[in-house]
């Protein structure tokens, strides 16, 4: 695979995920120890903490997720590599490796159908996240192109999304 190769969906562990309490096999809450053996043993490759926000990132390159913790150890963020990692479904819409626009026009269909005001946010750099799911469509490079990095979040972060993960979780990777 090439340096900015995108895997088909058909080379993706395929994940379904219920907004504010799973993503795949991993729960809100989980313990680091929970999380890997949820992956099947897999470690993370890389731990940081980020005093300032008291929040743990681990990465797990090896199936293209950054896992946040909160400070009592706990699942507390799921960020999928748009790249290399799994395909979570939400409603039936893939959400790993997409055209951002697309992505965005299906969220806006979705808040048709809901209350004004309840359904859609935009981060600082115009990405934009449902409150209803949890989720943030941040973006991703892949060559000269951008794709969908979905980051999932639990119900108590919604009041305040972009203060709840250290800056880099939203940053362009």
């Amino acid at each position: 695979m090439s340096l900015w190769g995108v895997l088909p969906d058909s080379e993706r562990q395929q994940w379904t995920f219920e907004p504010f309490v799973s993503v795949g096999p991993l729960r809100f809450g989980m313990s680091s120890g929970e999380t890997s053996a949820a992956l099947g043993g897999v470690r993370a490759g890389v731990r940081q903490h980020d005093a300032h926000w008291g929040i743990a990132c681990h990465t797990y390159s090896e199936v293209g997720l950054k896992l946040y913790f909160a400070a009592d150890e706990r699942l507390y963020g799921v960020s999928i590599d748009a790249l290399r990692g799994p395909q979570v479904l939400a409603d039936g819409a893939a959400l790993v490796g997409r055209v951002p626009s697309e992505l965005e026009q299906w969220l806006f269909d979705r808040a048709e159908s809901r209350e004004p005001y309840t359904e859609l946010f935009y981060m600082p750099g115009a990405e934009a996240g449902s409150l209803t799911l949890g989720v943030v469509l941040c973006v991703q490079r892949a060559g000269d192109r951008l794709v969908t990095r979905p980051v999932f979040l639990p119900a108590d972060a919604m009041d305040d999304v972009y203060h709840r993960l250290p800056r880099e979780a939203w940053a362009i990777f």
